[in-house]
């Protein structure tokens, strides 16, 4: 059978699935155009300011439709923040303080956050200002809720965080239903406690989200799932309106708050971003689903399998060699619309502890929401597949590192 053939009967054998995705994507798109409308949103929105951005109608209009999406009460979204994991850092130094206690209940987060934490020690980490930090590692890919709630009833925490995606690791993503569950356990052993979710890679992939199940916070990338491709950098936190406060005096200043930072002339592409978001979203999914049934039949091991609940937007394939690493992330750059012409090599990526294999031939830099594959050079070699603006695009990402892979034809 030849790929092309491949990848038509794989797509014939998960159609109830996309169907599936498609009922998702009309309800998320539903509930963003009713946000839009209820804040009444108008082109004067999309005016720009500078300086220090007082009186920004259209950015604070944006937040309130993000916080209204996400089912928070309020909600920070801002150009200033550079990626996912500088919202997360803004978040716990507004949320800690000296001698605070930070528990992780799904292991050790993201390696850009090590350095944060001070895992790896650094003298701007929260350890460096006396924030103590433990964790709890996960058990057969769910909540060890009985160490959690021992855990709690014997230590004062004041953030628990809670990781929902996957990183580098080989577990499965929190489904929004664990979460919901842990959530109710926590709060039967304490009602003060901060539950922070990082929710990266997750926006849209149902139609809840977790400030909508008791969490207080909820973080995220623009140039992730909510940014729908358009948005070229910026992130969000959503939660509590007292939270909100004090993350938003960490970002800016004391006394300012969210009142000030200029917008720049990216409203624009923060509402066009949301706008499209669930249909990017279904699209994404749709290709780590195909991909996922493809590469089953070709007998590799995938995570999730192309039957299983999705959490999130990413598919990782295990591929046993570096070769076949590297080979796999060069057949999705050439399938690339930017930089289709470079050859994709290992390096020593900030924030890493292992040489990181990367294709993205994206429009925004880094941006994951559009097709990127990456993974660190460590056995099983792993390749962390996700994005894809459009189901075509991704489609055919799929059949030429299929051609890379088998033929090495480029």
């Amino acid at each position: 059978m030849n790929n092309l053939k491949l990848i038509e009967q794989a797509e014939k054998e998960v159609k109830e699935i996309f169907e599936q995705v498609d009922k998702i994507s009309f309800a998320n798109s539903k509930k963003v155009l009713e946000a839009f409308q209820q804040e009444k949103v108008m082109e004067s929105d999309f005016n720009m300011t500078t300086g220090y951005g007082y009186n920004d109608a259209g950015r604070d209009k944006i937040e309130k439709i993000f916080a209204k999406v996400l089912g928070s009460e309020k909600a920070i979204v801002r150009s200033q923040f550079i990626s996912g994991s500088h919202a997360l850092t803004v978040t716990l130094f507004g949320l800690l303080r000296p001698g605070d206690l930070l528990l992780s209940i799904t292991g050790k987060p993201y390696d850009t956050l090590e350095e944060v934490i001070g895992i790896k020690e650094n003298p701007s980490s929260l350890k460096s200002f006396d924030i103590h930090y433990d964790q709890i590692e996960l058990v057969d890919n769910d909540f060890d809720y009985k160490k959690i709630t021992n855990y709690l009833k014997e230590n004062k925490v004041k953030v628990i965080e809670i990781q929902r995606s996957k990183g580098y690791s080989t577990r499965k993503t929190i489904t929004i239903n664990k979460l919901e569950k842990v959530i109710k356990e926590i709060r039967k052993i304490d009602q003060e406690v901060i539950i922070m979710v990082d929710n990266c890679y997750c926006e849209f992939v149902t139609t809840k989200e977790p400030p909508m199940i008791g969490a207080d916070i909820t973080v995220g990338s623009l140039i992730k799932n909510l940014g729908g491709g358009i948005a070229s950098n910026g992130a969000y936190v959503a939660g509590r309106k007292d939270l909100i406060g004090l993350i938003g005096e960490r970002l800016t200043l004391p006394g300012e708050g969210l009142e000030v930072g200029p917008s720049l002339g990216m409203n624009k592409q923060f509402l066009q971003g949301l706008y499209m978001a669930p249909s990017v979203v279904a699209s994404s999914l749709k290709t780590a689903i195909l991909t996922s049934r493809v590469m089953e039949k070709l007998g590799y091991q995938v995570e999730p399998t192309s039957i299983e609940e999705r959490a999130d937007i990413v598919e990782s394939i295990t591929l046993n060699t570096e070769e076949n690493l590297v080979n796999f992330c060069r057949g999705i750059q050439y399938s690339s619309a930017i930089d289709s012409n470079s050859s994709v090599e290992a390096w020593d990526m900030p924030g890493y502890q292992d040489k990181v294999v990367m294709a993205s031939g994206s429009f925004t830099q880094g941006s994951s929401i559009e097709l990127s594959c990456d993974g660190p050079l460590r056995d099983p070699y792993i390749a962390y597949m996700q994005g894809s603006l459009t189901y075509d695009y991704g489609k055919l990402a799929l059949l030429n590192t299929l051609e890379y892979l088998t033929k090495e034809k480029f």
